[in-house]
């Protein structure tokens, strides 16, 4: 059974991630800090930020300068440019950087970029682990001895099972030898209103003991879908992209070959007909998918950074001749209009791909805000 406090304070949260405008003012009476590593564009903090009177943004660190930029845009906070591997865990530059005030609780949120632990791999059979599957390692160590009370990690599923299960095993005893209780499910992301289905572990340390990970709020048939998130958007001509009135509802500009063979997929879920596009297509399985059309009345695939391209997958738009905007794939990961891109349109793209679906990292503020509220309340009883 759904908790009702649960879905009264997502339900406010999600009112003002929609609302969302670029932050300026950096006042706050919020009963935590929330310091991002790996946050890319800010997708995750979006979520914790979303619950104001809970979670004081205090700054993002990423190694891509312009990502950064785009959170720096959005959020109004310090920011700072660095390879978490170069970042010693007893060093202060975070504290420094940040302002950080040791007798304010804190979160600490750890997104590492999953391309390691991707299924895709496989076909990579013997050859060596991704370098960045290790700094899972580097970042645990780093975030205890900030002393936060939770820290937040999202990741593919991968991460808890099979060969690259011993990363998540490392920083799990990073954090229970310091105290820390650790949980961990995996969600599928359109469970919270994204309308996408994208399959994510969440691991959470928490020093409250009591702390559960919440349960999904809707069912299959309840899902967000393609036609809710972007059937209101404008025409776009992948061909005559000109006089824009939104700058982000733009696509890539498509070969007129590609645009061709797009125009040959049926509407609405349809797959790339046998013959049509490049003749090696049939020669291997495994590209079903390849300039696909989503569905109007089922949530996308997994948005990823080369949603931009339909040769890449199932990116095509249900009724148009063309590859998804910068707008479709920002709104199918749930983050609001109202966030700023910065960068070229590819890199628009991987930052959007990328992203921790603020939706789905809303969820996980909730629960969290919620433990606070209870051990306030019990702290007063008391």
């Amino acid at each position: 059974m759904v908790n009702q406090a649960f879905i009264q304070l997502f339900n406010k949260g999600k009112e003002s991630l929609y609302q969302w405008k670029p932050q300026t003012d950096r006042t706050s009476e919020a009963a935590f800090d929330v310091i991002d590593f790996f946050c890319c564009g800010g997708g995750m903090s979006l979520g914790f930020a979303s619950l104001k009177d809970y979670f004081h943004t205090l700054g993002g660190v990423d190694i891509n300068s312009t990502s950064l930029k785009t959170y720096e845009l959005n959020h109004g906070t310090p920011v700072l440019n660095a390879d978490i591997t170069t970042i010693s865990p007893k060093s202060n530059v975070i504290q420094q950087t940040f302002k950080l005030d040791s007798k304010r609780p804190l979160v600490i949120i750890g997104c590492a970029p999953c391309q390691g632990f991707s299924p895709h791999r496989k076909k990579d059979g013997d050859k060596p682990e991704d370098a960045r599957n290790t700094w899972i390692g580097y970042f645990s160590d780093i975030a205890v001895n900030l002393n936060p009370d939770f820290v937040v990690m999202e990741n593919v599923p991968e991460i808890l099972t099979g060969k690259y299960k011993n990363h998540y095993e490392e920083a799990k005893k990073v954090f229970t030898q310091n105290g820390y209780y650790v949980v961990q499910r995996v969600y599928n992301a359109a469970g919270f209103g994204v309308p996408q289905a994208r399959n994510r572990a969440i691991i959470v340390a928490s020093k409250h003991k009591a702390f559960t990970l919440p349960d999904e709020i809707l069912t299959e048939d309840e899902y967000k879908t393609v036609r809710d998130a972007i059937a209101d958007l404008p025409h776009v001509d992948a061909r005559h992209q000109t006089a824009l009135t939104d700058r982000y509802h733009r696509c890539s500009t498509h070969k007129q070959s590609t645009v061709d063979v797009i125009a040959q997929v049926p509407h609405d879920g349809g797959s790339r007909p046998k013959g049509v596009g490049p003749k090696c297509l049939d020669k291997v399985n495994g590209f079903s998918d390849v300039y696909g059309r989503l569905s109007w009345d089922k949530p996308a695939i997994t948005i990823t950074q080369y949603a931009r391209n339909p040769a890449s997958g199932r990116y095509s738009h249900p009724e148009q001749d063309r590859g998804l905007t910068i707008r479709e794939a920002a709104r199918l990961q749930s983050f609001p209009d109202g966030y700023l891109w910065n960068g070229s349109l590819g890199e628009n793209f991987k930052q959007i791909g990328e992203a921790v679906p603020p939706l789905l990292a809303l969820a996980i503020a909730t629960q969290i805000a919620l433990t606070i509220k209870k051990q306030d309340n019990n702290e007063q009883n008391i």
